[in-house]
């Protein structure tokens, strides 16, 4: 390890002298830089310092693009720019290299505060823009900070007083700038809108106004994006002075937003096609590296789950703004990495991102205007490189939409489909839906998304609702039939766009009482373990799920504009009740009858804790009660007291007590019959099982030795001795030990058994036994007069 040199103190003079000489000496070439003259080709004809032209150079980047030849020497003179270049051109480098350059000359340190905001319209983009910025500056004395939603806040928050250039999401800069402490603002030097036209979109226009009145007036402000336009109000808002713009000629003119080695083509397809020609396209196109663009999460999530279970044959991702960040960041990596590979995305990925080496973009659904379009091609054909896009487009659609792309001097060619190439999923799919309900649920959820996606369209000479063909829609998804939608509150009158990108917790604050107070539910302050138990379905984390699946076989679409609920759905219950062949009798029983008070709120700390206490509600109220239920699913008491009344109607009490006395002692007789006969059953059957094991007792000890009637039966032939019945007469032999009906329950008598000493003369011999030593009987007198010496023995 090479240790640092420590310098004296005339050493260090002389380089803190020789790198202010090299800051006075850059500064000057900035300032006779001639812009019109000047006809850089590399970062190093550029007046940038030896940091900035090293790190350019470890990273691979050595010759300038258009923009950056146009805008880079203007924003190092401190210029206002507004920038608009085709995607893929670099405009990252163009604001980059400015932003190092001004905070190095200004010799800004960490105790000077944010020197430079960059803000982002998506997490990826942010975070791509981050990872450039690091690559570039990694000689610099400048700390960087990202913060994107999702991330950890408090880790950001205690971190950004010490970041000199931050870049982030607007919503996450807005609550940084809201609630961090140490932010210093005042010297933020320069603003840089990435994607600008986006950020001052409608989605991000109330957040944007909150940031820039937060901001010095005297910064640098940066525009750059692929369109843009001289909008008056949008530099208003901005604070812009006398901006310079770079690559804008005029408001309608997009001659130059995609790239030349782009080939567009476009194909006319009915609505129900589209997910069969999709997944043909793909089976066809194994070896490329696909984008995949729909225009709502829950069509990419619906089309992603439904062609993996196909298995096509080619790796499949899944991007969308629902997702988490650590989910969209992984995928964002790998799709990057990987070289043969299909991406289902939202529109979130189509500004700013390099993905490297893109074959194809597909368009499934069609932009809502000409930006989106040209955004989305840009992912291909980047930096010189060729690419192809295809775009799918309805017959209601075509007319319209080419003429706006006519419009822009967009031209796009007109493709045919091989009908020899094309296969159709839609059987796939139904078998799918009906095998999964969470699948159908998908199924239904993407039906929705796009009918209300088209609803809000402003263009309505492209996106005619009317001519929706939604049932045919529905069963190309696999679904039995159009689900139910309510369309409220949805039109051109409304701000569509306002209301797509509008925040879900501002808009549950806008739901207020007639007072124009916020309900009590919303006030409630909700933790994430309510927001757990809360949940329903968790196996699809939707709220929504029952009312959709209920409603399946309804194909109507229900547009309600002024917010009048008027199709309720006790039609649906009713439908589907008569076709049920269960029931349950029993649903919601009454049980006021039994005494029980009405629940009243409690009025004061006492009530109310003496409401919460079991033991003091049991003192009140009495034991607790037990209900069973009979088969009519009528409620009982266990134990039922008969009123008096019925009492006296039954007749005399002397003589029902009679009757119950007799009735009882019949009732006990009975019993006794029946003990008595289950008590003899368990005394026969424990005899039974000790002279089993007697009998089991005998056979495995004599199993390998000699039988005991061997020596009464010696000279009988093997063929005729009955073993059996041998054995029998043995256990019979002891038996005047037992009671004859075996009522005897003292254990068996103890004297000793046949097999351990000799009986003789009916007594028990406890000496050693009597030996008889025969011969062999040879006749059949001989075996007669040895079986009559053994009787009388």
């Amino acid at each position: 390890m090479v240790k640092k040199l420590k310098l004296n103190s005339a050493q260090r003079k002389a380089l803190r002298q020789k790198e202010e000489q090299n800051l006075k000496d850059l500064e000057q070439r900035v300032q006779e830089y001639d812009l019109a003259s000047e006809k850089p080709s590399q970062f190093k004809d550029l007046p940038l310092s030896s940091h900035l032209i090293k790190g350019l150079n470890e990273s691979a980047f050595v010759s300038l693009t258009q923009i950056q030849k146009e805008s880079i020497p203007s924003l190092l003179k401190g210029e206002d720019v507004l920038a608009a270049a085709k995607t893929g051109s670099g405009k990252t480098l163009a604001f980059l290299i400015p932003i190092l350059e001004k905070l190095y000359r200004s010799k800004w340190a960490e105790f000077d505060g944010l020197g430079a905001l960059i803000i982002s319209p998506t997490r990826e983009l942010a975070i791509q823009i981050y990872e450039v910025l690091i690559k570039i500056g990694k000689h610099f004395q400048l700390s960087a900070g990202l913060v994107i939603g999702g991330k950890d806040y408090k880790f950001e928050k205690e971190r950004i007083s010490k970041i000199n250039i931050l870049i982030g999401t607007p919503g996450r800069i807005l609550q940084h700038f809201d609630q961090a402490v140490g932010l210093e603002l005042s010297n933020l030097q320069m603003l840089v809108l990435d994607e600008a036209d986006r950020c001052l979109d409608m989605g991000f226009k109330k957040t944007l106004d909150d940031i820039v009145s937060n901001l010095p007036e005297g910064r640098q402000t940066l525009l750059f994006s692929a369109t843009q336009s001289k909008s008056v109000s949008d530099l208003a808002r901005l604070s812009l002075t006398n901006p310079k713009y770079i690559g804008i000629k005029d408001t309608d003119s997009a001659s130059t937003a995609t790239p030349e080695s782009l080939t567009q083509s476009y194909i006319t397809i009915p609505l129900d096609e589209k997910l069969d020609t999709l997944y043909s396209f793909i089976k066809t196109h194994l070896k490329s590296k696909i984008i995949v663009f729909f225009s709502s999460s829950k069509q990419v999530h619906f089309a992603h789950e439904t062609i993996r279970k196909l298995q096509p044959g080619v790796s499949l991702m899944k991007l969308h703004g629902r997702q988490k960040q650590t989910a969209r960041t992984e995928t964002v990596y790998k799709f990057s990495k990987a070289q043969h590979v299909c991406l289902f995305a939202t529109d979130v990925v189509a500004r700013g991102l390099d993905f490297p080496a893109i074959d194809w973009v597909i368009q499934v659904d069609a932009p809502e205007d000409v930006d989106t379009y040209i955004h989305r091609v840009g992912r291909a054909a980047r930096f010189g490189k060729s690419g192809k896009s295809l775009l799918m487009l309805t017959p209601s659609e075509e007319e319209a939409f080419l003429k706006r792309l006519e419009s822009k001097k967009i031209e796009v060619n007109k493709l045919n489909i091989k009908q020899s190439k094309k296969k159709s999923i839609r059987s796939q799919l139904q078998a799918l839906c009906f095998q999964d309900p969470e699948l159908k649920y998908l199924g239904q959820k993407a039906f929705i998304s796009y009918i209300k996606s088209i609803y809000i369209q402003k263009d309505k000479d492209v996106f005619k609702f009317e001519e929706l063909p939604t049932e045919e829609y529905a069963k190309s998804l696999g679904l039995p039939g159009a689900p139910k939608i309510k369309l409220k509150g949805l039109g051109k009158n409304n701000g569509s766009k306002e209301l797509k990108n509008a925040s879900r917790q501002l808009l549950a604050l806008a739901k207020a009482n007639d007072d124009g107070e916020i309900e009590e539910t919303e006030k409630k302050i909700r933790t994430k373990y309510d927001k757990m138990f809360e949940r329903q379905n968790q196996n699809v984390l939707s709220e929504h799920y029952l009312n959709i699946t209920n409603n399946t076989n309804s194909s109507t679409i229900v547009k309600d504009m002024n917010g009048d609920d008027n199709n309720s759905n006790e039609d649906y219950d009713k439908n589907d009740s008569d076709e049920e062949f269960m029931s349950v009798k029993r649903k919601d029983h009454d049980l006021q009858e039994d005494g029980l008070p009405d629940l009243v709120a409690p009025t004061s700390k006492r009530s109310e804790k003496r409401a919460l206490s079991k033991k003091a509600s049991l003192n009140d109220k009495g034991n607790p009660k037990k209900l069973v239920f009979d088969d009519q699913g009528k409620p009982h008491q266990i134990y039922e007291f008969e009123d008096e009344e019925d009492f006296r109607n039954a007749g005399d009490a002397s003589d029902q007590k009679k009757e119950f006395i007799a009735k009882e002692a019949e009732d006990m007789s009975n019993r006794d019959v029946d003990d008595k006969l289950l008590a003899k059953q368990k005394k026969q059957e424990k005899k039974r099982k000790r002279q089993e094991a007697e009998r089991r007792a005998i056979v495995s000890d004599y199993s390998d030795e000699e039988s005991p009637v061997e020596p009464y039966l010696s000279g009988v032939p093997d063929d005729q001795i009955d073993h059996d019945l041998a054995i029998k007469l043995l256990e019979d032999f002891d038996r005047d030990s037992y009671d004859e009906e075996g009522d005897n329950e003292e254990p068996p008598s103890k004297k000793p058994k046949w097999f351990q000493n000799d009986k003789i003369g009916g007594k028990y011999n406890t000496d050693e036994p009597e030996i008889l030593e025969l011969e062999e009987p040879e006749t059949l007198e001989d075996l007669e007069s040895l079986t009559a010496r053994l009787l009388n023995q």
